[in-house]
């Protein structure tokens, strides 16, 4: 079983007002440092059938968003989106359309593509998680080290990220369970599901189910 880091393995597609950003970089973490930039010029030139919902905060069509939310700019909240209760985005957040972002979830330097459901207590910090994924109810993403050292990517080989703050990748579909931790630098592979209550390390390939961090069977 491949196990699978770069941008073009795990992302079928990205919204249009992504694909400048996921074109220049190989691997899903490069991107992380520049959603600021990116954002700041998509803030500048627009976005064809987005408005300016407050300063820096540019939001698509038909999304919804509770009126306790608090949205942090900037921020690019794709078409269809719902925000629900006491969702708190820390700033530098950009989702595709159609994406749930659920009550008590936190969300801060990411990047959702289409369809991302974090719908219930969810941590999403420095992390990219690609379409139609999902995180079942309190899973998280860790983004920093007890240690504070810099990030690496441990697949088939050692990817030094020279991140001191890296959560999770997820690929298209990927679905991980309730109370699950993925800790700095997972990436979970396309169509790649995860038991509930695991705490991982690392890069899973693709077309899995993840039992546990040693039992990572084929999906049939």
């Amino acid at each position: 079983m491949i196990k699978q880091v770069r941008t073009k393995e795990l992302f079928d597609s990205c919204p249009e007002y992504l694909q400048k950003l996921f074109d220049a970089c190989e691997f899903p973490w490069q991107m992380l440092p520049m959603i600021k930039s990116h954002i700041a010029c998509l803030l500048e030139e627009g976005i064809e059938g987005f408005s300016l919902l407050s300063d820096g905060v540019l939001v698509g069509e038909n999304v919804t968003i509770h009126p306790s939310a608090v949205i942090i700019p900037p921020a690019i909240i794709g078409s269809g989106t719902e925000i629900r209760p006491g969702a708190y985005l820390r700033g530098n957040v950009i989702t595709g359309r159609n994406c749930v972002i659920g009550n008590s979830s936190e969300l801060k330097n990411c990047i959702l593509l289409e369809k991302v459901q974090v719908p219930h207590y969810n941590y999403v910090g420095d992390s990219v998680l690609g379409n139609f994924s999902h995180m079942g109810a309190g899973s998280v993403c860790s983004n920093l080290k007890s240690d504070g050292s810099n990030v690496v990517i441990r697949g088939e080989e050692n990817y030094e990220t020279g991140l001191r703050k890296l959560g999770g990748i997820l690929g298209d579909h990927a679905d991980v369970g309730c109370s699950c931790v993925l800790n700095p630098g997972t990436v979970i592979g396309k169509n790649t599901s995860v038991y509930p209550l695991n705490a991982l390390r690392g890069v899973f390939p693709a077309g899995c189910i993840v039992k546990s961090q040693d039992t990572v069977v084929k999906r049939k």
